[in-house]
């Protein structure tokens, strides 16, 4: 690695310092596992519930080195010309009969150029001129198929990808590659073999409270743990979709937007759809009964 990069992050405590400059709290496992991502440097697959983090330890990563963070994120059915490149068709056509009005002949090589290159997420990665690597965030991978898992060995192994008209293309400052997965499906051993690996857990209830306090400043520290143990409870409970880190923050904002300085259950009921998506897991929650929810109890 650069040593731009090894100047900006010379050990695993000052990276955590300053990812906590940038309010990400890291526990010094995920600390240690960003810093050999950088400093190896390895692409570093996170892997935990939906929620917990995992995203945001990648634009962390990105504020912490003050480089450009390039997200791709990832769904049913993504390729490649969603993913790094496609033509600029309608440009080559406009090329293509500006030359025939002018009785000029073009061939194949004006027509497939840089010029005529429509960049996406992992070429922009890769083409990035550094000194510092761009941060490319692949999120989510676990909703692509087995397909696109394949088509990223070539990037994830060589930091370098093969265009057929142009060649190979090679990255000068290889990209600081994060990829997530919330494990809905087990990804491919061939792409983890390429990968650290760290997964991320819920917070104890003191960190997620410390979290929470962080994001909605005016907070107090009791309407935080309430929520936070509150939220434990939902974890642990039979709901299809458990609340993250982020349904937290937005439970205390919403209550303080609504001035209230406890959790009670007419509280909870009133903000009960900032923290629970699925009318299913609303609907068990009343049934189950709000005092129990918003019990004291951690």
């Amino acid at each position: 690695m650069s040593d731009a990069v090894a100047a900006a992050v010379p050990d695993v405590e000052t990276l955590a310092a300053k990812l906590d400059g940038v309010d990400y709290i890291a526990d010094p496992g995920l600390a240690t596992s960003l810093f050999f991502a950088l400093r190896l440097p390895q692409p570093l697959l996170l892997e935990g519930e939906a929620g917990v983090g995992k995203t945001e330890a990648g634009k962390a990563l990105a504020a912490v080195l003050g480089t450009r963070l390039i997200r791709l994120q990832c769904y049913e059915g993504i390729d490649a010309s969603e993913a790094l490149y496609e033509w600029n068709y309608p440009r080559q056509l406009l090329r293509i009969r500006l030359a025939e009005a002018a009785g000029d002949d073009i061939g194949e090589d004006q027509l497939f150029g840089p010029d005529y290159l429509i960049r996406r997420p992992l070429l922009e990665a890769i083409e990035h001129p550094g000194p510092l690597p761009a941060v490319l965030l692949i999120d989510e991978l676990d909703r692509a198929d087995d397909d696109f898992e394949a088509f990223l060995f070539e990037l994830l192994a060589e930091s370098s990808v093969t265009i057929p008209e142009l060649g190979t293309i090679r990255a000068q400052v290889p990209p600081a590659v994060v990829l997530t997965s919330n494990r809905t499906r087990d990804l491919h051993d061939a792409l983890k073999r390429r990968c650290l690996y760290h997964w991320i857990d819920y917070p104890t209830r003191e960190r997620e409270v410390e979290i929470v306090r962080r994001r909605v400043p005016s907070s107090s520290e009791a309407l935080a743990l309430a929520v936070a143990g509150a939220v434990r409870r939902l974890r642990a409970s039979d709901v299809q979709k458990p609340p993250g880190i982020a349904e937290a923050i937005d439970w205390v904002a919403a209550l303080e937007l609504l001035g209230v300085d406890r959790l009670d259950p007419q509280a909870a009921e009133r903000t009960l759809g900032s923290v629970l998506k699925y009318r299913e897991d609303q609907d068990e929650i009343r049934a189950r009964g709000l005092v129990w929810l918003v019990s004291a109890d951690a």
